[in-house]
């Protein structure tokens, strides 16, 4: 542990974070590159509307599921009725678009710097080289769904934004702020001076995670599958924890993983 116990749950430093650990630029690592993204179904589609944040390029949908969406088209944008055919050369090959695509520009660029200060109802999940839009998606969600103050993946080995992502996350991708950073072992050192406590997920950690969890703010660190933590991670994390899983299985779904840990930080 890079901190003891005592230290851990001590009282939460109003200290925002600096972000020195950097956030993406352009095009670098993630495949950012500014261009328009297209989201397809109705719950992301839904929320892109909502979102003030978003630039809105053109919507595509067919009458059916233009009727069928919550709320109402902002004045001004114009609809392009097409037949479900027509959409699906819009995405990507076979995605489930539910009838209804949106093409935007891509979501601010954030970094730790944006992040308001430290709070224990709030944990910041931070993924180590997950690649997998759909895992990413569905960690969104249930980001969004225990209140979770951000995701931070690093700049390169972690998806672009994209209508995979968004359509796992059913929504919560324009809910839960998504950092990239250059550095992410830096970024968890920017973490520790903000008050956090780092748990980094280990199926071969002795620890459990309830025991792990401190009575402050928590950074949750996943790791990709099959490889988990890398070394240098997990170094910088402050206890390695595991769940406590049946021997029947060896390990879970990074996404699953993430739901039942953020679960047990809103819940402890």
């Amino acid at each position: 542990m890079a901190r003891n116990e005592e230290q851990s749950r001590g009282p939460v430093r109003e200290r925002a974070l600096r972000g020195r650990a950097g956030r993406m630029r352009g095009g670098r690592g993630s495949g950012r590159t500014g261009a328009p993204v297209r989201l397809w179904g109705r719950h992301a589609v839904e929320a892109v509307l909502v979102n003030p944040d978003r630039t809105i390029r053109k919507l595509w949908a067919t009458r059916d599921a233009l009727a069928e969406l919550e709320g109402e088209v902002p004045s001004g944008l114009a609809v392009d009725y097409a037949q479900a055919v027509d959409l699906a050369r819009l995405v990507a090959r076979d995605a489930p678009h539910q009838g209804i695509v949106i093409e935007c520009d891509p979501l601010p660029l954030l970094g730790l710097d944006d992040l308001e200060p430290a709070d224990p109802a709030r944990p910041i999940v931070v993924l180590d080289q997950v690649t997998d839009p759909h895992n990413v998606g569905a960690i969104l969600r249930s980001a969004a769904a225990f209140n979770a103050a951000a995701i931070v993946t690093q700049d390169r080995h972690s998806p672009p934004e994209s209508g995979v992502v968004a359509k796992a996350a059913s929504g919560a991708l324009e809910i839960v702020p998504w950092l990239r950073v250059v550095n992410l072992s830096r970024a968890l050192e920017e973490m520790e001076d903000a008050g956090y406590w780092r748990i980094g997920l280990a199926g071969e950690a002795e620890a459990s995670f309830a025991e792990a969890l401190p009575a402050g703010p928590v950074a949750l660190v996943l790791g990709a599958e099959g490889e988990g933590l890398r070394h240098n991670v997990a170094q910088h994390c402050d206890v390695l924890a595991r769940l406590p899983i049946s021997a029947a299985m060896e390990s879970l779904n990074v996404s699953n993983a993430a739901a039942v840990a953020l679960y047990a930080i809103a819940t402890r």
